[in-house]
């Protein structure tokens, strides 16, 4: 799923491949897919996005927004971006698929669910959107520490440190991927309540946001996430899928999981403490 991280890094690979294209041919709902959604009729996109010319892409949380002319192409996170060359072969199953004059692609596919909705500035209402691009990234310099500690005075006490830092889009894009490497370089449990937190672990808890984020970005992704080419990211995750019953690069304690609050909790029984 893509998260602050994975967007970031598919924004940048983006305006390094796409930037000065020019839409030749579009194919939205090839492969019919119940969560994949759209902005309207997704018929509607060929004659409405062809012609155009790719000219950035931005990211906003977990999102990717491309603009071509007076059109936005915006990707949630549960959409795979894969970009082909003129000589690669287009996989036969995509939700939306961008043709360009020199032969390449873009393609965008949903698996478990993703938005992948074209529109005209200012006529896309979501909130999750809106939100997204008004909040300040963990990447800029806008999410300061006071910005930190505005979240804790606008939410409620009895949360967990998931709930708070991955639920309501307080951090949009901040998502129980990256939430894991997060609460374990902070050393802090998922199920740990936010209050009462002291002011120092409040400021071990913003500082290893920001790092943690700041790391996976410069590294390409996540190891469970793949980048524009199809390429898995760089960075090696303390607690995921991938590291379930193997010792804790720390301590060596076996890694656990469990659900909580309708997804998957990776943690360290010794180094994260309730």
């Amino acid at each position: 799923m893509l998260e602050i991280p994975e967007a970031a890094v598919l924004a940048a690979q983006c305006n390094e491949a796409l930037a000065g294209k020019k839409i030749c041919n579009v194919v939205a709902g090839q492969s019919p897919h119940k969560f994949a959604w759209y902005c309207g009729d997704p018929q509607r996109y060929g004659s409405f996005l062809t012609g155009k010319t790719i000219t950035e892409t931005r990211s906003y949380g977990g999102l990717v927004e491309i603009t071509a002319g007076d059109a936005k192409l915006l990707f949630g996170d549960g959409v795979n971006l894969r970009y082909y060359t003129e000589s690669e072969r287009l996989p036969a199953r995509h939700q939306l698929l961008l043709e360009f004059d020199d032969g390449s692609s873009l393609v965008g596919s949903v698996q478990m669910y993703g938005g992948l909705w074209a529109f005209r500035e200012g006529e896309f209402d979501s909130k999750y959107y809106l939100i997204a691009r008004t909040r300040p990234s963990p990447l800029s310099a806008g999410f300061d520490r006071a910005y930190f500690s505005s979240l804790f005075e606008e939410s409620p006490a009895r949360l967990s440190l998931k709930a708070f830092l991955a639920t309501e889009q307080r951090i949009p894009g901040l998502g129980n991927g990256v939430l894991q490497d997060i609460l374990f370089n902070a050393g802090m449990h998922p199920r740990k309540k936010r209050d009462p937190l002291s002011a120092e672990d409040q400021q071990l808890l913003f500082d290893s946001i920001k790092s943690t984020l700041s790391e996976m970005t410069a590294q390409g992704g996540r190891d469970t996430e793949h980048d524009l080419w199809g390429r898995p990211g760089g960075y090696r995750t303390r607690l995921s899928k991938n590291t379930v019953g193997r010792p804790c690069s720390v301590c060596g304690t076996p890694i656990k999981k469990e659900a909580y609050l309708g997804g998957s909790v990776y943690y360290c029984d010794k180094c994260q403490t309730m």
